[in-house]
């Protein structure tokens, strides 16, 4: 059974820094990532990284997001600075198996002051 277990988010204020992790056991994944969804607005990529560490990032989140992944413990992070109020939203951890079935975490807030 494929398990996503997310950790971090929280309230920050503008400008500040916040840490997201991500648990992922019961497969072998070829891209993990995160995706989030702010109020009114669609699911949106954030960042993912294949197995080997190549790294996408949405535009809007280049230079002041870091995404990483310990291929030993299965797990990936999102290392979020310089935030902005516009990143409020709540954020997915996603992992794609091997046989490209879609995985989901239960999702986590992120709340940015002004």
């Amino acid at each position: 059974q494929v398990q996503l277990v997310e950790s971090g988010g929280g309230l920050v204020q503008a400008g500040g820094s916040l840490r997201l992790s991500c648990a992922v056991s019961g497969s072998i994944f070829s891209r993990m990532g995160w995706y989030r969804q702010g109020p009114g607005k669609q699911r949106e990529l954030v960042a993912d990284i294949t197995r080997s560490g190549v790294t996408n990032y949405a535009d809007s989140v280049k230079g002041r997001f870091t995404i990483s992944r310990d291929n030993a413990r299965n797990t990936v992070n999102l290392q979020m600075s310089s935030l902005k109020p516009e990143d409020t939203a709540v954020y997915y951890c996603n992992a794609v198996s091997i046989v490209t079935r879609t995985y989901w975490g239960q999702g986590t807030q992120v709340t940015v002051s002004s």
